[in-house]
């Protein structure tokens, strides 16, 4: 993302938010602001990723439509409810908004969570909008690395923490999940201290590798529900994931 859509995509969150419309960044963006010590990861695309709310459709649409945004009225009909799209007056920064829930690999559910933090996705739910990808790449492990760097992981759920009680209500009630989480989090050490070691930003507040491994201890010693004890039986032998469905603009 260059300077310019990074500074309009943030500028269209604080005001957004200012006047009551519910719409977060997420994704690097979102990691960009709240890490902005940190070196942010190069982009050479132009687009903006939000969250918001399906009960504030209407307020998204119209704010979009105040501010020059150009909604794809068909899409935004058909799929509105969980995915909306528009772009710039001038077509070059297309913008998706994710609404309710991200489903992807795995579901996350943001309904109950959107207003914890300001401008961007509550920090957990942005790690774990990460920690559910199967096929973690570079830009992903940046990102991880980063919120791992700058927030503390801790026990509850505390704004501006990684609060080990949101981990633990997902991947203890979803064994998918906690595969994926598992598996990542040891990828994610791995890397960290090898090839990608690079990733770790000098400004750190904490070191990421120990926070990563405090949670996957943690995935594996919190409590399990029954629906995971019995998903556990089957294990790998049965596909855990979904793969994300491309919906076209």
């Amino acid at each position: 993302m260059t300077p310019e859509a990074f500074d309009e995509a943030t500028e269209v969150v604080r005001q957004a938010n200012a006047r009551g419309v519910p719409l977060k960044l997420i994704g690097g963006q979102a990691v960009r602001l709240l890490c902005p010590l940190f070196p942010h990861r190069a982009r050479t695309d132009q687009d903006m990723d939000f969250a918001s709310v399906s009960s504030a459709k209407r307020a998204v649409i119209d704010y979009f439509a105040e501010h020059g945004f150009l909604g794809d009225p068909r899409f935004n009909l058909l799929h509105g409810d969980r995915q909306m799209y528009f772009t710039t007056a001038d077509g070059k920064t297309s913008v998706d908004v994710i609404m309710d829930r991200l489903n992807m690999c795995h579901i996350l559910d943001f309904r109950d969570r959107i207003d914890r933090m300001p401008h961007t996705l509550d920090v957990t739910d942005l790690l774990l909008t990460k920690l559910q990808i199967v096929e973690l790449n570079r830009k992903d492990l940046h990102d991880i690395v980063h919120l791992l760097s700058a927030f503390e992981v801790r026990e509850g759920d505390d704004v501006s923490t990684i609060g080990l009680a949101r981990i633990r209500k997902i991947v203890g009630d979803d064994w998918g999940w906690w595969r994926t989480v598992t598996r990542n989090l040891d990828t994610i050490v791995h890397l960290g201290t090898g090839e990608h070691a690079d990733l770790v930003p000098e400004a750190r507040q904490f070191d990421p590798m120990v926070q990563a491994k405090h949670i996957r201890e943690f995935c594996d010693v919190c409590p399990k529900s029954l629906r995971w004890k019995i998903r556990s039986k089957v294990g790998d032998r049965m596909q855990w994931y979904e793969l994300p469905e491309v919906v076209e603009h």
